[in-house]
């Protein structure tokens, strides 16, 4: 039974626009908890509230903690984000991979956070080390750095696809159905009847072969019966003209 959603902890955010950029990404991925480290300018002056917009809640829910074990001591797994190779013996995901486990985890009841540095340094190795494992975003080797609220969202939108299972792709309609393929086929043979005079339609060497692309063309295209009916207009006009 799922009891809870992981929590983003910032340690040493320096800038309140960060901050708020962060919230909102947040809540763009359904994580609500924020966390933070020492952070050098309030998460509730204007410039933060005008960055998260309206995410406002995240932030005036926010906790402030002294230091990153006090941030973290209720948790039971946590995840540090870093752009850097660190000397430790640690398990290293990429963000997708790391957001499956977590999401394994909060099946499981275990409470779990994702933890990010600051802006200009990244996570220390004493922050590090006191994370369960790594999540390590690859990236251009030339430019592999991303602003803080970037990479919370980038996290969070990998743990949001791993935790919820959103769809992954979708054939809008617009007020239509897709055509069975008993009309698909009705189709065919409506183009079929005006190609008597067709030379290559005449040639039973080549007739097979014709009705055959003619028939994919429309069977593999997923055609709506809108679609159809406004073929049939066409090939009618055509046929006055």
């Amino acid at each position: 039974m799922v009891t809870n959603i992981p929590c983003i902890v910032l340690v040493e955010p320096q800038l309140a626009e960060n901050i708020g950029m962060a919230a909102r990404a947040m809540k763009n991925c359904g994580i609500k908890e924020l966390r933070l480290v020492n952070p050098r300018e309030d998460c509730l002056s204007e410039k933060a509230l005008s960055a998260s917009s309206n995410s406002e809640d995240i932030l005036h829910n926010a906790k402030v903690y002294a230091s990153t074990k006090e941030a973290i001591a209720d948790l039971q797994y946590v995840l540090a984000t870093t752009a850097r190779h660190r000397d430790q013996t640690k398990m290293v995901y990429n963000a997708d991979a790391g957001a499956m486990e977590i999401s394994e985890k909060l099946r499981s009841g275990v409470k779990c956070g994702f933890m990010f540095g600051p802006e200009r340094t990244g996570l220390r190795n004493e922050d590090v080390s006191l994370a369960d494992a790594i999540i390590n975003i690859p990236l251009n080797p030339e430019h592999c750095s991303l602003n803080l609220s970037q990479a919370v969202l980038l996290v969070g939108y990998e743990f949001f696809k791993a935790f919820n299972k959103p769809f992954l792709s979708e054939f809008v309609t617009n007020h239509t159905a897709i055509a069975s393929k008993e009309k698909v086929m009705l189709f065919c043979t409506h183009i079929e009847n005006k190609l008597s005079d067709f030379a290559n339609y005449k040639d039973e060497n080549k007739k097979e072969k014709l009705l055959i692309n003619l028939r994919n063309i429309f069977t593999r295209s997923q055609m709506t019966e809108q679609e159809l009916n406004t073929l049939y207009g066409i090939i009618n006009y055509l046929d006055e003209k």
